[in-house]
């Protein structure tokens, strides 16, 4: 389950909780201050104060919209999201007590019991997702999948994406078991391989939270040759090494 938002370091004013209800959305992927003042009801001028507050303080930041997220004329609108240090800053109650746990559960049984571990989890959070049977559901499956992931905490969403290899891609904004995945990388492995499985193909992870991320994105081909789709990750994701990803 999610952490609460209530503890980003933020000073107590009279707009906490409009500040919470943003950096929420903010969590929950890119967004711009249009969006988040019709979501909420306020001005573009009570939204962009806040957003300058958490600036400010480096936990959010905008980029530019991407092509396919401009509509209309006119200069595309900005997006904005948290930060890595906005999201650190979201608590992690019991990191101590998981870590100690999962180290343990490898004195014990190996990693094998740890990836037993991990595998077991993530098919308890994606419980109730029907397996994919035709190439069709493969994007129904995957917003099944989001949806079951947020319940857990993990703000996913999933977008459509064209190109040499079009799929879509599910992006987990937040992972409430990111800093035990540093060391355990085993429960990212299972995510992904859960996810190979429910969803009848190949995936790709192309961009991780463990590894200094916005999000972990996971690219699920839709086309015919979906066994040997690679798609290429972005700059930061192939920069760093290999390893731990969730």
């Amino acid at each position: 389950m999610a952490d609460s938002p209530a503890s980003v370091g933020v000073v107590p004013n009279p707009d906490g909780h409009t500040r919470r209800a943003i950096v929420q959305l903010l969590l929950e992927g890119p967004v711009t201050a249009g969006e988040i003042g019709d979501s909420l009801g306020i001005s573009a001028a009570g939204v962009r104060r806040h957003l300058d507050a958490l600036i400010e303080v480096g936990d959010a930041e905008s980029s530019a919209a991407a092509s396919w997220q401009h509509h209309g004329r006119g200069r595309p609108a900005k997006r904005y999201r948290l930060t890595a240090a906005g999201r650190a800053k979201l608590g992690h109650t019991y990191d101590d007590l998981a870590m100690a746990a999962m180290r343990h559960l490898r004195e014990i049984g190996g990693d094998d019991a740890i990836r037993t571990f991990a595998r077991r989890r993530i098919d308890t959070i994606l419980t109730g997702v029907s397996k994919a049977t035709e190439a069709d559901d493969v994007k129904a499956t995957a917003d099944k999948v989001a949806v079951a992931l947020t319940r857990a905490g993990y703000a996913t969403t999933t977008t459509p994406v064209t190109g040499p290899i079009d799929g879509v891609q599910i992006c987990q904004h937040h992972c409430p078991v990111s800093h035990v995945a540093e060391e355990f990388p085993q429960l990212c492995e299972a995510e992904r391989d859960a996810f190979a499985e429910i969803l009848g193909t190949h995936v790709q992870r192309l961009a991780t939270i463990v590894n200094g991320d916005c999000a972990c994105t996971t690219h699920v081909p839709t086309g015919t040759d979906k066994q040997s789709s690679t798609i290429r990750r972005p700059a930061r994701a192939e920069a760093t090494q290999q390893g731990a990803s969730t």
